[in-house]
């Protein structure tokens, strides 16, 4: 078995999936509600390779490739070292239930060097929260 590290939080938010897909994926305007990310350089769409910054990582950079599913309702943020040496998954799934979206967001760290940065990686759970019910409150309140 693969040593992993896996962080995860998900919500259900009173919107449509559309709209909450509109949401994750405008990244001008991630700093305008409480997501914990500082800036998002880049457009979040399928091919397109962005950089991320969070207050839980400083002023450190996160370059990822965005992967979206043509349906819009999952998308995958990969980052990483060369050769896997370290690889971060972050997923969102969008699941429309009853009028309203169920929103499940983990992210999951593998590769050989993973027992040496895992060491020293915070704890994301509380970020993964924060993010999670930003987007409910960002989706519940756009019209």
């Amino acid at each position: 078995m693969t040593p992993m590290k896996r962080f995860a939080a998900d919500i259900q938010i009173d919107a449509e999936p559309d709209a909450v897909w509109e949401v994750i994926t405008d990244a001008g305007r991630y700093t305008e509600w409480d997501s914990g990310v500082t800036r998002v350089d880049g457009e979040i769409r399928d091919g397109e390779k962005i950089v991320v910054r969070a207050e839980v990582g400083g002023d450190r950079a996160f370059p990822v490739r965005v992967e979206q599913a043509p349906t819009h309702r999952s998308m995958t943020w990969t980052g990483g070292m060369p050769f896997g040496l370290f690889r971060g998954v972050r997923t969102f799934t969008l699941t429309g239930q009853g009028g309203g979206t169920h929103l499940d967001l983990h992210e999951e760290f593998t590769g050989p060097l993973l027992g040496l940065i895992g060491r020293s990686m915070p704890d994301l759970g509380p970020s993964f929260t924060r993010y999670v019910r930003g987007v409910k409150a960002e989706a519940e309140r756009r019209p």
